[in-house]
C-alpha cells in the first residue's frame, strides 16, 4: 500500500485520484512515478495524466482524465455538465458510451495522444467567469451555459428545443439566465431558434410537445394567440394547470404526453375535465403524437370550436 503525504493525499481526493504528471511529480521523484506505472498500481491512460490506482476508471475519473488532457482553461460543457447538476431525461443509450464534451479555449493546443475516451471537443472564445462555475468541480459550464450549448450540439433543431424545454421543466435555470447567454454570443448556432424558443417556454409552453402545438398548430394556422400553462383550483383547492386556454371562448385545449397512460393519471384527467364542463368549458384532448404528426386535424377541431364560439358571442 502506497503512502502519500498529508499534502498530496489531499489533492489527490479533491481530484477523483487523477493529476497530471507535473502535480505528482512536485510530491515525488520521477523514479518513484515510473515505479509506481512500471509495477502497474497506477496508471497512465493517456499521456500526462495519472491515475492512482490500477482498476476501472469511474466517471468522474473519466471527466478528470479528459479536463486534464484538454489542458489549462478548458472545463466540461454541454450535456456532460448539465448531467453534473442534475439534468436528466439524456442519458445514453445501453449499447453507447458517454460522450464526454469539453469546451477548450480558442488556441490550446491538445496533446497529440488522445485519451481513450469519447471526447467531443468545442472550441470557445467565451470562457470567462460567467461561462465557467467559479467552485463546482470537475471544472464545468454554469448550467445556463451547459443547456445552451447542449441545444446547439444536438443533432436536430427538435433535439434543441427538447433540451431547452426540459432544462426549465426541471426548474435547474431560469429563462433570464438563458436569455443572457444567447445575447452574449452574436454567433451561437441556432440562434433565432433558440431565441424563439425560450420565447414560447417564458410564455408558458414548457413542455416539448406544448412547444410542437404552439408552432405547428396555433402559429402554423394563425389561430388566436392563447393562454398557456394556466393555474386553476379545482373544488379541492389544488393548484392545476391548463396546458392551453382560450378564456373568451371557454376552450381548453389539453396535450397528452406518454405520462396519461397510466390509468390513475387518466382518471385524474377525467376528474379534472368534468369539473371544467360542469363550470362551463369545452375540453378538446390530443395525444402529443397527433400534435407532431397531424398538425392540421388538431388545428381544425380547434378552429371548428372557436368558431363556434364567436358566433355564439355574436349572436348575443
Amino acid at each position: 500500500m502506497t503512502c502519500y503525504s498529508p499534502e498530496f493525499a489531499s489533492v489527490l481526493a479533491d481530484q477523483d485520484e487523477v493529476a497530471d504528471v507535473a502535480t505528482v511529480l512536485r510530491y515525488m521523484s520521477r523514479g518513484a512515478l515510473r515505479w509506481q506505472l512500471s509495477s502497474r498500481r497506477w496508471q497512465c491512460p493517456c499521456r500526462g495524466v495519472i491515475v492512482t490506482h490500477s482498476g476501472p476508471l469511474t466517471e468522474r475519473q473519466r471527466l478528470r482524465v479528459g479536463l486534464i488532457w484538454a489542458g489549462p482553461g478548458s472545463a466540461l460543457g454541454g450535456l456532460t455538465a448539465a448531467a453534473l447538476d442534475g439534468f436528466k431525461g439524456f442519458g445514453k443509450r445501453a449499447d453507447e458510451a458517454e460522450a464526454i464534451h469539453l469546451v477548450v479555449p480558442s488556441g490550446n493546443q491538445l496533446r497529440k495522444a488522445r485519451p481513450e475516451l469519447p471526447v467531443v471537443v468545442h472550441y470557445s472564445r467565451l470562457l470567462g467567469p460567467d461561462a465557467v462555475h467559479p467552485v463546482r468541480e470537475p471544472r464545468r459550464t454554469r448550467i445556463a451555459r451547459s443547456l445552451i450549448d447542449g441545444a446547439t450540439w444536438m443533432a436536430t433543431d427538435r433535439g434543441a428545443q427538447a433540451v431547452l424545454a426540459a432544462g426549465v421543466q426541471q426548474r435547474l435555470v431560469r429563462i433570464e439566465d438563458l436569455t443572457d447567454v444567447v445575447a452574449g454570443n452574436q454567433r451561437l448556432r441556432r440562434r433565432a431558434l433558440i431565441r424563439e424558443t425560450l420565447g414560447d417556454i417564458a410564455g408558458g409552453a414548457q413542455a416539448l410537445s406544448e412547444l410542437d402545438f404552439t408552432r405547428l398548430v396555433i402559429r402554423a394556422y394563425r389561430l388566436p394567440e392563447p393562454q398557456r400553462q394556466v393555474r386553476r383550483k379545482d373544488s379541492h383547492g389544488r393548484n392545476r394547470y391548463l396546458d392551453v386556454l382560450w378564456e373568451k371562448e371557454r376552450l381548453v385545449v389539453e396535450i397528452d404526453g406518454a405520462q396519461h397512460a397510466d390509468p390513475l393519471h387518466t382518471w385524474d384527467d377525467m376528474s379534472r375535465d368534468n369539473e371544467l364542463v360542469v363550470d362551463g368549458y369545452r375540453v378538446l384532448r390530443f395525444p402529443a403524437w397527433l400534435v407532431r404528426y397531424h398538425p392540421e386535424y388538431v388545428a381544425g377541431r380547434i378552429r371548428a370550436v372557436l368558431g363556434r364560439a364567436v358566433h355564439r358571442w355574436g349572436s348575443c
